[in-house]
Order: C-alpha cells, then sequence, then structure tokens
C-alpha cells in the first residue's frame, strides 16, 4: 500500500493549485488515466456545468411536489412549436447506420473483448445501471475502455486462456452515470464531481481523437434524462468538450434512452436539444416501469400488479414505443427497443423458452418500427441477428411512420391491469435481495434466474413492495401488504437463500446488508428514496 499511497499523494501535490483532490487509492496503472491533465479537463466541464446539474435536480423535486398535488405530465405547451416545426437530426455517421443488434454489458475487460468480439453492431459499455460503481471497477473500467479503443486490451483467465479484439468488432458506445450521481472520490473545489462528467470526462479526454482518427468517433448513451433542459445541457457539454479538444462540434454522438416518464412526453424536445450531436432514442423499458411507480407512488389508483404481468403488450408500454417510433423517424433518427436480458442455461428446455421468448419480443418490435435492439448475453446475437436479416429490406425502419397514430397523455399514464400475488411479493423480495447483494459485491450485471439483471430490476422490485406497503394492497388471496407480511417474506426469503449457499458462502455474502439496506434504509421509509445507489453508494469503496 506504500506505493499506492505514495502515487496519489504525488497525484494530489500536482493538483493542489487546481482545486482536485483524489480521496482513493491510486495505483500505478490508475495514474495513466487520473493524469492532471485529464483531471484538469474534468474539473473545467465540472465547474462550468455543475451549478446547472444541480439546478435541474432542484427542478425535479418541484416538479415531483407538482404530481403529488395533482397535477399529472402532459405535453409541454410551451414548446409546441418545435413539434409542429420541419426539422431533422443531423445525418449520422457511417459507422452508426445499421443498428440491429446491441450489445450491453459492464466495463469487465473480458466481458468488454466478448461483447465488441460477439458479431453485434454496436457494444454499450456501461457505467450505469449494469455497473456497480466502486473506485476500482470506474478507474479500471477507464483502463480497459482505453486498451479497447487503442486495440491492446487482452484477458487472461484463470484457466489460461487468452483473450483478444477480433479483426472486425462492434462499435463501441459507452453510457456514463446519470445527472442525479456523485463520484465521491473526487472532489473538485470541495464538492464531489458529478459522476457524469467524470465518467463522459475522462473516456472523452483519453479516446476523442483516437476514436476520430480511426474513423468512428465518441459515441455516448445518455441516462435517466427526465426532460429537454437536461439533454440541453448534455449538449452544452458536448459542445465545450469538444472546443477544449480542438474536435469538430458534431463529432460526439449520443443515443437518448427513454426511462422516466416524464421524458416520454419530452422526446421531440430532446431530440431537438441534441440533434447536432443525436443518434436516436431506446426504449429503456425496465427503468421507465420504475420511473413510472416512483412518480405516482402517492396515489393509490396508481398501483401496479405483479411485475411479470406488466408485459410490452400493456397499453401504456405499446403506446410509447409507437410513439418513439414515430418521433424519431419523423426527424430521421434511430429508434432502439429494449433489452433482452436472457442468458445461456445449462438445461436445453430453458434455451429453447427463452429463446422463444427474445423472438417474441423482437418481432414485435420489428413490427413496430424499431431499428433495432439490445441484448445483454452473445449467446442472442445470432438469434437476434438472424431475425432483422429476415425482416429489414435495409440497415433500418426509418421509412415506417404510423401516421394514423395519436397518442395522449391518457395513454402514457394508463395503468395496467392485473392481480398482485404472494408470488409476486416473494419474487421481487427475492431478487431485490439477490441483485442488491452481488451489487454490494461490486459485480453490477448479475445472472439472476436465467436473466442477466441490472439495477432497473432492483429498482421495480423495491418500489412495488413499498407502493403495495404504502397503500395496503390486497393480494389476490384477500390479504393486505403489511408490514409484518413483508417482513417476514424477507426473513423466509433470507433463509431460503442462506440454504442455497450454505453456511461458508453465507459467512463470505453480504446478504444480511442488503436485507437491511432495503428494508430500513428504503422499503420502510415514509418518503420514496429516488434511487437505490443514492442510498447504498455509502456502503462500497
Amino acid at each position: 500500500m506504500t506505493e499506492v499511497a505514495d502515487v496519489r499523494d504525488e497525484l494530489n501535490r500536482r493538483l493542489e493549485s487546481d482545486g482536485v483532490v483524489i480521496r482513493a487509492p491510486v495505483a500505478p496503472a490508475y495514474a495513466e488515466i487520473l493524469t492532471p491533465e485529464a483531471l484538469r479537463f474534468v474539473a473545467t466541464l465540472h465547474r462550468e456545468f455543475n451549478p446547472t446539474r444541480q439546478r435541474l435536480l432542484r427542478r425535479r423535486a418541484e416538479i415531483q411536489a407538482e404530481i403529488n398535488a395533482g397535477k399529472l405530465p402532459d405535453f409541454l405547451a410551451e414548446t409546441e412549436e418545435i413539434r409542429r416545426a420541419d426539422w431533422q437530426v443531423a445525418p449520422e455517421p457511417p459507422d452508426l447506420r445499421r443498428r440491429w443488434v446491441e450489445i450491453t454489458g459492464p466495463v469487465d475487460r473480458k466481458m468488454i473483448i466478448n461483447a465488441l468480439n460477439s458479431g453485434a453492431d454496436i457494444y454499450m459499455a456501461d457505467f450505469e445501471d449494469a455497473f456497480s460503481p466502486t473506485w476500482a471497477g470506474t478507474v479500471e473500467g477507464q483502463i480497459n475502455l482505453r486498451d479497447a479503443v487503442d486495440g491492446t486490451i487482452e484477458y487472461v483467465s484463470p484457466d489460461g486462456r487468452l483473450y483478444r479484439l477480433a479483426e472486425k468488432t462492434a462499435v463501441l458506445m459507452v453510457r456514463p452515470r446519470g445527472w442525479h450521481l456523485e463520484e465521491k472520490h473526487v472532489l473538485i473545489d470541495g464538492e464531489q464531481v458529478s459522476a457524469s462528467l467524470f465518467d463522459f470526462g475522462l473516456f472523452f479526454y483519453h479516446n476523442a481523437r483516437k476514436l476520430v482518427a480511426k474513423g468512428t468517433g465518441p459515441y455516448f448513451y445518455i441516462p435517466k434524462l427526465e426532460n429537454h433542459l437536461e439533454a440541453r445541457l448534455w449538449n452544452d457539454v458536448f459542445n465545450r468538450a469538444q472546443d477544449l479538444l480542438g474536435i469538430p462540434r458534431g463529432t460526439v454522438r449520443a443515443t437518448v434512452l427513454i426511462e422516466t416518464i416524464l421524458a416520454a412526453f419530452e422526446m421531440e424536445e430532446i431530440l431537438y436539444e441534441l440533434r447536432d450531436h443525436s443518434a436516436g432514442l431506446n426504449f429503456g423499458r425496465w427503468d421507465y416501469i420504475f420511473s413510472f411507480i416512483k412518480k405516482f407512488f402517492n396515489f393509490p389508483e396508481y398501483v401496479f400488479p405483479d411485475r411479470a404481468q406488466v408485459t410490452m403488450d400493456k397499453h401504456f408500454l405499446k403506446s410509447l414505443a409507437l410513439l418513439l417510433v414515430n418521433t424519431c423517424h419523423r426527424r430521421g433518427a434511430h429508434a432502439i427497443g429494449g433489452m433482452a436480458a436472457q442468458i445461456p442455461s445449462r438445461d436445453p428446455e430453458v434455451n429453447e423458452r427463452n429463446i422463444a421468448k427474445v423472438r417474441e419480443d423482437k418481432d414485435r418490435e420489428i413490427s413496430q418500427g424499431f431499428d433495432g435492439t439490445w441484448v445483454a448475453h452473445p449467446w442472442l446475437v445470432p438469434v437476434v441477428r438472424e431475425m432483422f436479416e429476415q425482416r429489414m429490406p435495409g440497415p433500418d425502419q426509418r421509412h415506417v411512420i404510423h401516421e394514423d397514430l395519436h397518442v395522449t397523455a391518457a395513454d402514457l399514464l394508463k395503468v395496467p391491469e392485473g392481480d398482485i400475488t404472494e408470488g409476486g411479493l416473494r419474487t421481487n423480495v427475492n431478487v431485490g435481495l439477490r441483485y442488491l447483494e452481488s451489487w454490494l459485491r461490486g459485480v453490477g450485471a448479475a445472472s439472476i434466474f436465467n436473466l442477466m439483471e441490472d439495477t432497473a430490476t432492483s429498482e421495480i422490485c423495491r418500489a412495488q413492495v413499498q407502493q403495495w406497503l404504502r397503500h395496503r394492497a390486497t393480494l389476490n388471496d384477500g390479504r393486505p401488504v403489511t408490514e409484518a407480511l413483508v417482513r417476514q417474506v424477507f426473513s423466509e426469503e433470507l433463509d431460503r437463500i442462506r440454504a442455497e449457499l450454505g453456511p461458508e458462502a453465507w459467512a463470505e455474502s453480504r446478504f444480511e446488508l442488503a436485507a437491511r439496506i432495503l428494508q430500513e434504509e428504503v422499503i420502510f421509509r415514509p418518503d420514496f428514496v429516488e434511487f437505490l445507489p443514492l442510498v447504498a453508494y455509502k456502503y462500497i469503496d
């Protein structure tokens, strides 16, 4: 640890006059990414844009207060002119023309290599939902992406197998953390740096010029936006970053995830704000369901059924899917569909059922007009690619516009019908525990019951339990959801997991901490925690 401490101390001495302080160990390899020049670049972005970020986060709270007072979301009257006007986003770079299959995953070294080699069109390297933001994972992820851009990335597995990049790889896109998060290990002028600007800034500084020289570019996915003003902030960041490095404006391209109920009402405006940097919109459906529950948490008429019953044929989800396709295609942008989270099993029958589900899901998306879609595992890349090859006459479907479509606020706010069951309650508790325990160990993409789960799943699980508890929802057997019942289910599901793991694995796990966080710091609180990582982040290094 002496070497690590010395590297950090020296770095902090060099940055002292710049107002930047690193509060975590800096291994020698980390210093290649955390250079004074790169951190000064991040600091410039943070100083210029963090005040606006904080103001927009306060605005989120103000809008939530308005919703709580009964003002439901609607399409904005003040931006109607933008929606009526004739405009297009900038034409996409050649390597973003075809986006049939996009694979996503965290920034572990082996996963990066496998994803880039998977045969997918796009690989989205994730510092957000599929990522546990430990200090080591965050900095090593930046190192791994630098090496991937350089083409030098390698990984040797414990069994001696060597992983290298193939000659042809997927196009790289990077998802930084959302505006609501901060990086606690780096202070700028005494305050924690915006995690968005930290993730974006380090990657952009080290790789943007190299990507352009290779004939591609710095491409990003933008998460958790709630309105067009937050998109405008990203556009301002892109312009400033490009100017600082002498890169032409418009080189950056960003796909925005529509994964909040409020953003659904401002898709046109979000595209407009990013029009010179836009690479389309993606339907982040799991986070979208969570956002719906969160925004209307106080209203008993918005109680959702078991999440297994909230399928893509439900009116509110189908309405958004079609509206997103129309919005993108009218403006010349790509519309990217949702995640297929299935992963391979040792049981052939399970694999067969999962592939059938994926085919059904992707067939629906292609029929709706989406230009591409997401998968979580290389196993599904050839399955989905074959479907697009058979169904798509060209690289995209931007000619598809549903001319007779008319989506209203009522369509987007229609609560799905269905039952609340004890099985649904137990599944939410069990999966929520398993995912959070994995996240606390630094693993943000967790294999749970033959699905690759990320933070969005855990958010839906805990949100539903808290919503049912808040409104004493009734199970289909007539019992109300009470604190006593929820605590009983937590205890029984923990016992089930303990028996499954055995004493040694249980002792090394973080399930007891996960249970305490979910119950005492989230579900049994009178208010609603905006995002689970805001509570759990203090428990990881």
